[in-house]
């Protein structure tokens, strides 16, 4: 039988020193910038039932840790901040008024997700912006992504925005809907031209607008690119999706992000649970999203209360994987002194009471507690990086506060 004590489930890893203190300082930075935009923090539970994530058919079931409790009842670990969000929305915050913004920084729990830098457990945060539905909402959601990236520290950014309701509009305009469709957004996705040619034949599409299909998985750029589009599409809803890209690049280009972003309409993600807008941000260094979100306008609805939505997440363990890679990590701020004190009667307390007015004083202070001499605690401050020694002896008869400030 295998002993597995001294390690970590495959996916899970132990957390050093050093990136649990980027860990919390990118958490604050991102806490506070979300407070500063409005967004109020939640915590939601770890253990959610399963019902929470598998009523909309939104989450794989496969994707999700599973356990029962005590009755019998399925429950599941957290799998994203959106769905319990939604959920609080609904329920415990049904009366609140519109828009609400909510923020979240919480650990999640995907049992596929592993390798290249993915864990199985990592950090994320994000808003959900709830209530409001256009341009100027999606737009608001994007720039606070790239505010968070900019303020961790990321500024080799780049935004991909896609627009789910353009190919359903397509599809719509082209007569094409169920399982052919489903495919469709999967080949274009996954940029198969070779398969796209085969269901261009298949579907027996004219010739415009099998080019128009063929060449969506190659389309990138801003402004160009919706003007080239609305040449070639007809339908009322497909031109609505281009208008709403319009107004979100001019949006993001007053916040003085247009820099960060590029258009990808054969960026295509799950449709049922995307309606609009949809975005990812990726980094150097990093081969997957750091920053994922879109319009989700059909979540609320499972919950029982119909509210238009938006947001965004930022995996903060990818961020600090990204920062490593692009040699920018942060750097731990080295402790400023440690205090050591003889054996004589009286040293000890003079010691602590040294420690308490420089930690009052927000230094980082360590109280020798192994009876270290002054010497040996001198060698330990040197291999430690420790940027001062302090060492006190029952006959320093000098003022404590005015005797630290000295020393």
């Amino acid at each position: 039988m295998s002993n597995y004590r001294f390690h970590t489930p495959d996916g899970l890893s132990d957390m050093l020193p050093e990136d649990c203190a980027a860990k919390r300082k990118i958490e604050k930075k991102l806490r506070t910038l979300f407070d500063s935009s409005g967004y109020q923090e939640i915590e939601t539970p770890g253990i959610e039932f399963f019902d929470v994530f598998a009523c909309g058919k939104f989450v794989s079931q496969e994707n999700l840790y599973k356990m029962t409790d005590q009755e019998g009842r399925i429950l599941a670990l957290r799998y994203d901040g959106t769905v319990p969000a939604a959920r609080l929305a609904a329920t415990v915050l049904k009366d609140h008024p519109v828009p609400l913004r909510l923020s979240y920084v919480e650990n999640m729990y995907r049992f596929r997700e592993s390798g290249g830098g993915r864990q199985r457990e990592f950090a994320q945060a994000g808003v959900e912006l709830l209530g409001v539905s256009n341009a100027q909402a999606d737009a608001e959601v994007i720039a606070l992504s790239i505010a968070s990236a900019l303020e961790i520290g990321l500024t080799d950014l780049q935004i991909a925005i896609g627009q789910v309701d353009f190919f359903l509009g397509l599809m719509e305009e082209w007569g094409i809907a169920g399982e052919e469709a489903d495919l469709i957004s999967k080949l274009v996705d996954r940029k198969d031209s070779v398969m796209l040619e085969k269901m261009a034949d298949r579907l027996n599409l004219d010739e415009r607008d099998r080019e128009t299909l063929l060449m969506i998985p190659t389309l990138f750029g801003t402004y160009e690119t919706i003007d080239y589009l609305w040449e070639r599409v007809r339908g009322d809803r497909a031109r609505a999706a281009l208008t709403n890209l319009r107004d979100v690049l001019e949006t993001l280009e007053d916040y003085g992000y247009l820099k960060y972003v590029s258009l990808d309409m054969g960026m295509l993600r799950s449709l049922e649970y995307y309606t609009g807008m949809i975005f990812k941000g990726f980094t150097h260094e990093v081969g997957f999203p750091i920053i994922s979100g879109g319009r989700y306008d059909r979540v609320m609805s499972v919950f029982g209360r119909d509210l238009a939505a938006v947001g965004f997440s930022i995996g903060i363990t990818l961020c600090i994987a990204a920062m490593h890679r692009q040699g920018r990590a942060y750097a731990r701020k080295a402790t400023d002194a440690v205090i050591g004190y003889d054996n004589e009667p009286g040293s000890r307390k003079k010691a602590i009471e040294a420690a308490r007015v420089l930690r009052k004083k927000k230094m980082k202070v360590i109280l020798d507690c192994a009876g270290k001499d002054e010497k040996a605690l001198g060698e330990y401050a040197k291999s430690n990086s420790i940027g001062q020694v302090i060492f006190i002896k029952a006959d320093d008869g000098s003022c404590l506060e005015e005797e630290t400030e000295e020393k």
